[in-house]
């Protein structure tokens, strides 16, 4: 019987909720159980599912649980991991997967050490046209990835907690390590913090990579109100490009188009682009999916733990550079 927690139940953690009601109700897991500290929340959502709920992780071991989901705030991940790793239980901790590096990749060992299976929460690895995209790249149909480009824009109040940096940045840095298949040489990072003193509420980032030579740039916000909610990637390869807005989960954009040497004249050749329809799904019921059969099969989840720990360093390689006003190289 593999019961299955979810813990924390606040804006992200209803999702991995009602997800989890879902492979209940299919049968993928035997029964799910709720956990927070904030007890009028996880008992008026228990309710409506009709799942039972406690207030304290650490009664989960005790409960019988065999897999879970920390969905709490990201400052309580490297506790509540290492504890509920020690106790025995399989980990998907929604990303970042600390904040520190040190503490990120104490939770790694943590589960190495007790044979436990760890997943970080990066889901765009999950998303429908961006694995699609990946799938192509892979098959060089672009040519060599040269330049990356990602903005995210919203008109919101910071969070109270974690900034742009750390809310947003971390999956595109994922992405780009992903698609690249290696960590930057370089990076430079400029956080603007004008409303909160310690919560940057836009993040500017220009990523060097070196042999072969290729630029990631991301540009992450709060503050914009231009263009409603914005989530979009730019790939241009020697040989294609391509374009993927991520809130059309199912469409990829790709570009005949490069310019070409024509004896001593460079001309742009541009042929158009197909827009190309991919199968859909919901990527958060993906990454669950994945995770627990991964901690059935004593396999690496598709986002793996030390996937969460490497980009925490990258966090905090952008913060050093922010903090000197430089551009920083990678150890």
């Amino acid at each position: 019987m593999t019961t299955h927690a979810v813990i924390g139940t606040g804006y992200w953690g209803t999702n991995h909720v009602r997800v989890g009601a879902e492979l209940a109700a299919d049968g993928d897991i035997d029964e799910l159980l709720l956990c927070d500290v904030a007890e009028e929340r996880v008992a008026d959502l228990a309710g409506s599912y009709g799942v039972e709920y406690v207030t304290s992780h650490a009664t989960l071991a005790e409960r019988g649980v065999d897999t879970a989901v920390v969905a709490t705030p990201s400052v309580t991940h490297h506790d509540i991991a290492t504890d509920l790793l020690r106790a025995g239980v399989d980990l998907l901790v929604e990303k970042p997967l600390a904040l520190t590096s040190e503490n990120a990749w104490e939770v790694v060992e943590t589960a190495r050490e007790h044979d436990r299976t760890l997943g970080v929460g990066h889901i765009f690895r999950f998303h429908p046209a961006l694995n699609e995209f990946r799938r192509r790249v892979e098959r060089g149909e672009l040519g060599r990835l040269k330049y990356l480009s990602t903005n995210r824009y919203a008109f919101r109040e910071p969070r109270a907690e974690t900034g742009a940096l750390y809310s947003l940045a971390v999956h595109d840095l994922d992405i780009y390590t992903m698609l690249l298949g290696r960590r930057p040489d370089t990076l430079h990072c400029r956080l603007d913090r004008h409303l909160r003193p310690d919560v940057d509420e836009t993040a500017s980032l220009v990523l060097g990579y070196e042999r072969p030579d290729a630029t990631g740039v991301i540009e992450e916000s709060w503050q914009v109100p231009a263009f409603g909610k914005r989530r979009d990637l730019v790939a241009v390869g020697t040989e294609r490009a391509a374009y993927i807005d991520y809130l059309a989960d199912t469409e990829l954009e790709l570009f005949d188009a490069k310019v070409v040497q024509e004896g001593d004249r460079l001309r742009a050749r541009d042929e158009g682009s197909t827009t190309y329809e991919v199968e859909g799904y919901e990527p958060l019921k993906a990454e669950i999916e994945d995770f627990l059969s991964a901690a059935r099969e004593g396999r690496e989840p598709g986002a793996p733990g030390h996937v969460g720990a490497e980009t925490v360093e990258l966090l905090e390689y952008a913060e050093a550079s922010d903090r000197r006003g430089e551009t920083v190289r990678l150890d």
